[in-house]
């Protein structure tokens, strides 16, 4: 049997990190958890319509911070800002605390897996062709900028008698490689002949420089190295102009006897 892990689970910590950010105790912690997904579950069933891509949970000091991730703020903010209001009001009576809402738009829908899955999903259920939608999907997230993508369709595809898995892949998905930035999401697609299952994961390239863990990482081995002075970049501002990945600053070392 194939072992499949989640790309998203198998980095956290490494260059990602967690949708719910917060620390409980004891008993708090699962009120706390089930509280996070009844919030999400609600919140993706009443922004249906938006393109929520990602839900972010905070909790600092007894409050809350919710941020979503969505390709259309419009539809969440709705006029004059009256859909967003009277969502905040509705999650503090869940929360039974003060929250924060905050709306972040997400620039390119078309390289978001999760996005890209739900799309592919609402397609099937409209009866559009399964291999038509995928392919659209996968040539358009080339074309914005994505490194490699690959689409697995399960389930009675086209009606079929017999359920089976279809996929498509362009360009290069390293699932082994854990600097590699693989965004992964999946949809359901509720059909008449039963229910088909979409993943997505969308490589978007290797995570050194813009990588927060991966900065602050560099910044404390500067320090510790007194400025760092074998990075070609010069001291304090983390190796400035690294070239092919972790290795690319060293300069060659010569052969040992």
């Amino acid at each position: 049997m194939g072992q499949k892990v989640n790309p998203i689970g198998l980095r956290l910590g490494i260059n990602r990190t967690w949708d719910s950010r917060w620390y409980a105790e004891g008993g708090e912690y699962s009120k706390m958890l089930h509280e996070d997904i009844h919030i999400r579950k609600v919140l993706r069933k009443r922004l249906s319509q938006a393109g929520v891509a990602k839900i972010v949970i905070e909790r600092p000091a007894k409050r809350a911070r919710v941020t979503i991730h969505t390709a259309r703020p419009g539809v969440v903010i709705g006029k004059k800002g009256a859909d967003i209001e009277k969502l905040r009001g509705d999650l503090a009576k869940m929360t039974k605390g003060e929250v924060a809402l905050n709306i972040v738009e997400i620039r390119k829908p078309e390289i978001d897996a999760t996005l890209i899955a739900e799309n592919i999903a609402q397609q099937l259920e409209r009866r559009v062709a399964f291999r038509r939608a995928m392919k659209r999907s996968v040539q358009s997230a080339i074309r914005l900028g994505a490194l490699g993508i690959r689409i697995n369709c399960s389930g009675r595809l086209g009606g079929a008698e017999i359920a089976r898995v279809e996929w498509y892949r362009e360009g290069r998905v390293p699932l082994h490689t854990l600097r590699a930035d693989i965004d992964f999401g999946y949809g359901l697609a509720q059909t008449a002949y039963g229910v088909i299952g979409v993943k997505v994961w969308i490589f978007k390239g290797e995570i050194m420089e813009h990588d927060p863990m991966a900065a602050e990482k560099r910044a404390i081995e500067a320090q510790e190295g007194g400025g760092g002075g074998r990075r070609r970049g010069g001291g304090g501002g983390g190796g400035g102009d690294r070239e092919g990945g972790w290795g690319a600053e060293r300069p060659a070392e010569p052969a040992k006897a």
